[in-house]
């Protein structure tokens, strides 16, 4: 993953998000970040980037009251990070599918169009749920979108793309990645960006297309939520007889899904 990002690569991503187009997009994308981390408790609370890049979104999370870390495997995407962020995040170099943080060192850890790139997407979704003790945010290009047939499908002739090289997500292949860590979670989902990219321009129609935080599968960037409940401690502690169970749920948790939860595997 680092190979692809180096200096060049990121004065041209960064380029990209300063024209119109980058503009619009990552302004909803941040819309749709907000609204799903709404529910999180945030002051006091730590969260980790997995794949920060140069910290545009990093930077969208700490001004959301998240005290932040940044990890990424590409020297010159920290370097552009530390630049933006200063003394306000700490920074580390490494890979996503091998995080040197122990288990439950973050409150919440995000992985932001992250997983596309990195060899082995299990692995590095499988770390971000061992060192989150409350949460997992993964949000991802979407396989099944209008944005797809346009920027993403592999072409002769543009292998310099790194949107052609990139691995796809559609909703449901996020859900068996997330089935298949084991770890017991709601799950929650939402999509902005649901026209064709010539369709990201400031007009008003075009604003309620793309801008809708909505549950369809169909939006080119996708978001998804994943809760864990409170662990319980080894020895249970005793309740008074005669009283209904209390939740264990964090506060602010919201405890409904969008109609898909994941359990721990049998032995696990």
């Amino acid at each position: 993953m680092n190979q692809r990002w180096d200096a060049d690569t990121v004065r041209g991503y960064m380029q990209w998000l300063e024209t119109p187009r980058g503009a619009f997009a990552v302004r909803h994308e941040q819309r749709l970040l907000h609204h799903m981390v709404s529910g999180w408790p945030r002051r006091g609370h730590t969260l980790l980037e997995v794949g920060c890049g140069p910290g545009v979104f990093l930077e969208s999370f700490w001004g959301a009251g998240f005290d932040v870390t940044g990890l990424d495997s590409s020297e010159a995407m920290l370097e552009a990070a530390r630049e933006r962020m200063h003394c306000r995040a700490d920074f580390h170099l490494g890979v996503a599918d091998h995080l040197p943080f122990d288990d439950d060192a973050f409150d919440y850890v995000a992985l932001l169009t992250c997983l596309e790139f990195v060899p082995d997407p299990a692995a590095a979704l499988a770390e971000a749920f061992r060192v989150a003790s409350r949460g997992v945010l993964v949000a991802f290009l979407n396989r099944i979108s209008p944005y797809y047939p346009t920027h993403g499908v592999p072409m002769p002739g543009l292998r310099g793309s790194l949107l052609r090289q990139a691995r796809w997500f559609s909703v449901p292949s996020m859900y068996g990645l997330v089935r298949g860590t084991g770890v017991s979670c709601s799950v929650t989902m939402r999509s902005v960006l649901h026209g064709p990219a010539c369709t990201w321009r400031e007009a008003r129609l075009f604003e309620m297309l793309n801008g809708w935080i909505s549950l369809s599968p169909f939006g080119a960037y996708v978001a998804m939520r994943m809760d864990f409940g409170r662990r319980m401690p080894v020895t249970p502690l005793m309740l008074r007889t005669g009283k209904a169970a209390v939740s264990r749920m964090a506060p602010g948790r919201q405890a409904a899904t969008d109609g898909f939860s994941c359990r721990r595997k049998h032995g696990a």
